[in-house]
């Protein structure tokens, strides 16, 4: 069955999902202490990455790695929200499917300095 809510196209599909995209970061700037955390350090970085006197690639590299923390942050807080929408009960699967989204941020955190160095030392 397909999803009724699904019906725009084109420019008008574009600019709502632009919308929707705008309230996500909002909501996450808004609800969550990490995300918080993480968009200042992407704040700090990027600009050092830019001016970093790297090649270009190098510079995607860095500064993709600090994107990435963002995504995996959004999408770990999806998670969260979600799971705590179905129940605020503890349950197993609810606990490895927010252990699993940490890990997942961890992954990205852990990214950033280890690509960082790569392309500084090499």
């Amino acid at each position: 069955m397909e999803n009724p809510y699904k019906g725009k196209t084109g420019a008008l599909r574009a600019w709502k999902a632009l919308h929707h995209a705008l309230a996500g970061i909002s909501a996450a700037l808004r609800h969550e202490s990490a995300f918080r955390q993480e968009t200042l350090l992407a704040v700090i970085l990027i600009p050092v990455a830019l001016w970093a006197p790297v090649s270009g690639i190098a510079k995607a590299l860095m500064v993709g790695s600090v994107i990435l923390v963002l995504i995996v942050e959004l999408v770990n807080s999806a998670i969260e929200a979600v799971t705590d929408r179905v129940s605020l009960e503890l349950h197993p699967l609810a606990k490895r499917a927010k252990d699993m989204g940490s890990a997942a941020v961890m992954l990205a955190l852990v990214n950033v300095p280890v690509t960082w160095l790569l392309v500084l030392v090499a």
